[in-house]
């Protein structure tokens, strides 16, 4: 049998890290149990380490990072990819762990994809303003063009690369874990936990309260809904001032946890604009629920009108209204909808099935598909 030695490196990997871990998690499960394939994933750490296919490179600690991790040093990174000798590297992140792999790739021979999970230019001006934004794309530009191959999470991700001029884009999107993200996972006692009756319709939001989410939208949509809808905020570094119909969990909580909180809630609520992907509209469908969102980065190719609205971006009443909307329509039946299309078209396994053949496709070889679970 012809074993296949495939290594993952990214910088994107911390104790609270979201959708990049996520993937490279599951991935690494599904790759590291078959007998025709290796897997190695390299991650930034305190000091070097190795267990069960996981390399941690030293690499320091970002300040109020989280837990993350920003390489400095090119040479320990090459020198681990030399020393594995992959027969193909997958780059997580734009950083110096690409070029790093695009310098391994020199002594070994071997090809490099680019996975392009973060759309940097957008992030960098949201920090530092429009006036970088020109020589950031010249750098994806740059350093993107180097990939054998770049997979795009979103058709509006791989278009803005094509934009910029970067060739051998493949649109390839992400998946969610339909065991820990399931209906089964409700529970009836979360109402009485938060104080609300029966007949008070359940919001969720969860992730990072970082600007791009939006969240100020979500405060203004509840103050129109009134009482008898209530908001649930899930995640770190959320808003503290926020109105009496909304209730705050502001800490980091593992997948069970979002879980049992998503699957017990009635719908979803996401006014982020600039999401490249959307792994938590992704959970939210697996758990049963439906979503409300706006229409804008990549939910107008998640969110179809079987699984939820989309409305207005930046626009609390137009949010409000696909709110009112969706329980009109039924939100129970539209969150066994969500669930059969997560099933049919986000299962993890039929998204490293859909990998192993852009892998095949760059070194000319094929693979069994993986047994779905």
């Amino acid at each position: 049998m012809i074993i296949v030695h495939i290594a993952d490196i990214t910088m994107f990997y911390a104790p609270a890290s979201g959708g990049v871990r996520t993937y490279l998690d599951a991935k690494h499960h599904r790759l590291f149990t078959r007998p025709d394939t290796r897997h190695s994933l390299l991650i930034p750490g305190a000091v070097f380490s190795e267990q069960n296919g996981v390399y941690t490179v030293p690499a320091p600690a970002l300040p109020f990072g989280k837990g993350y991790r920003f390489p400095l040093r090119l040479a320990p990174w090459r020198n681990v990819l030399q020393d594995l000798q992959p027969e193909l590297i997958e780059v997580g992140d734009p950083y110096l762990t690409a070029w790093a792999a695009l310098d391994a790739r020199r002594q070994l021979d071997v090809p490099v994809i680019g996975f392009y999970h973060s759309d940097l230019p957008l992030l960098v001006s949201n920090r530092m303003g429009n006036w970088v934004t020109t020589n950031v794309e010249a750098y994806v530009s740059k350093l993107y063009g180097n990939f054998d191959r770049v997979l795009a999470p979103s058709r509006v991700m791989a278009d803005k690369l094509t934009h910029l001029g970067v060739k051998n884009v493949f649109v390839q999107p992400l998946g969610v874990d339909l065991q820990t993200f399931h209906p089964d996972k409700r529970d009836p006692g979360l109402r009485a936990e938060l104080g609300l009756d029966e007949n008070t319709h359940l919001l969720i939001f969860a992730g990072r309260g970082s600007k791009e989410k939006n969240l100020p939208v979500l405060l203004q949509c509840m103050k129109r809904l009134g009482r008898r809808y209530h908001l649930l905020l899930v995640g770190s570094s959320m808003p503290t001032m926020v109105p009496g119909n909304v209730t705050v969990i502001d800490e980091f909580c593992p997948a069970a946890q979002v879980a049992r909180l998503m699957a017990s809630a009635d719908a979803l609520l996401h006014a982020g604009d600039q999401e490249t992907f959307g792994l938590v509209i992704l959970e939210a469908m697996a758990s049963g629920i439906p979503v409300v969102a706006v229409a804008a980065g990549a939910f107008q190719e998640i969110v179809t009108e079987q699984c939820g609205l989309l409305c207005a971006p930046n626009d609390p009443l137009a949010m409000a209204n696909a709110v009112r909307e969706l329980f009109a329509q039924g939100n129970a039946a539209l969150g066994r909808q969500a669930r059969r299309h997560a099933e049919q078209h986000y299962a993890w396994d039929s998204v490293v099935n859909s990998l192993l053949g852009h892998y095949h496709a760059v070194l000319g070889t094929q693979w069994p598909r993986v047994a779905n679970d």
